[in-house]
């Protein structure tokens, strides 16, 4: 029986490459000349750190690394940015990456595949969703079903099997 998985994934060996870009960028631009400023990947919890003196340059900062993220074949959309914390020594941010798909974001998969009234059934299976079927193109239409959809999160598509 033909199925699919759907799943939301970071590359974690380009993430860390874009920031590396990114830090790399910043000691080669004029205006970040010996300001201290930063990017710090926890890769653990996929957060990146960013350091700065003020809050504009964070803005600065946060383009930087969309524009980076993007190059390596990140999805924008997986980036969550936090308030920034400012005092009077620096300025703080995190960027948190989602990945993996959580019970609300299964849960609207499954109902959107449902409410479709293709000849498949969909199953939350840990951080995946399994999709099933009888027929090849009936799973082709689902995938087209969800790329049309906009969710929180990049969605990818894995494991087609026949």
């Amino acid at each position: 029986m033909p199925s699919f998985d759907v799943v939301s994934e970071i590359n974690m060996h380009e993430l860390t490459n874009a920031v590396d870009q990114a830090n790399r960028e910043l000691s080669q631009r004029f205006d970040f000349k010996d300001t201290g400023c930063k990017f710090e990947l926890k890769p653990k919890e996929v957060i990146v750190h960013l350091k700065a003196e003020v809050d504009f340059q964070l803005k600065q900062m946060l383009e930087i690394l969309k524009l980076k993220v993007v190059k390596r074949g990140i999805d924008v959309a997986c980036l969550e940015v936090k308030d920034a914390q400012t005092n009077l020594a620096e300025a703080r941010q995190d960027v948190l990456l989602r990945h993996g798909i959580d019970q609300d974001c299964g849960k609207k998969i499954v109902k959107l595949i449902k409410d479709s009234r293709l000849k498949v059934q969909a199953g939350i299976h840990g951080d995946k969703v399994r999709v099933t079927g009888k027929q090849r193109d009936d799973l082709q239409e689902t995938i087209a079903l969800l790329r049309r959809e906009k969710f929180d999160r990049p969605l990818t598509f894995e494991n087609f099997r026949d």
